[in-house]
């Protein structure tokens, strides 16, 4: 089987993580973002921020760890899997921030695509920062810009995902999955 690998992808806040839980509770397979699993685990080695200590080799655990889910997600016996998060995220943060990645980050963009990819947009009634989340509203909606910016250059079509409730934002995606 071919399982369809579907990306929903926005800037911080904007309500992916809802999104999955919503798909996930549904029985859809998903796969959780990763950042905050490698954020939680520098914490308990000390980094607080690795992101901003470190932010090579956190974009590093984090391509890694995306990659793993990319193959992970092609054993996957179902339609269709959600990906909290792909692999060009890893490069658009890394464009926001500025600095420059090794040709193994682009060559993961190349050698990995996924089906579709929904993004949600900024939106400032739900954006709340958390204790992994260290950007204010108006870096959200530029990291938004750099998603959109990466997404495009590897080809991809992206389809925006109105704002609404958790669960017409989830029909929303299922209508379009469905159809495909």
């Amino acid at each position: 089987m071919n399982t369809k690998k579907i990306v929903i992808t926005g800037g911080p806040g904007t309500g992916k993580t809802s999104l999955i839980k919503e798909l996930n509770k549904r029985g859809y397979h998903c796969c959780e973002e990763i950042s905050r699993q490698v954020t939680l685990k520098a914490r308990e080695d000390g980094i607080e921020q690795l992101f901003l200590t470190d932010p090579l080799l956190f974009s590093q655990l984090l391509l890694d760890g995306r990659k793993k889910q990319f193959n992970e997600a092609k054993k996957c016996t179902k339609d269709f899997i959600f990906l909290d998060r792909g692999i060009p995220d890893v490069l658009a943060y890394m464009d926001f921030i500025g600095d420059e990645y090794p040709q193994e980050f682009i060559d993961a963009c190349q050698n990995n695509k996924y089906d579709h990819v929904f993004i949600l947009a900024p939106w400032q009634e739900i954006f709340s920062p958390d204790s992994e989340r260290y950007e204010n509203f108006e870096q959200a909606t530029e990291i938004h810009k750099h998603l959109i910016n990466t997404y495009k250059n590897y080809n991809y079509e992206l389809v925006d995902v109105p704002f609404s409730s958790i669960e017409s934002r989830a029909d929303f995606i299922v209508d379009i999955v469905k159809a495909l």
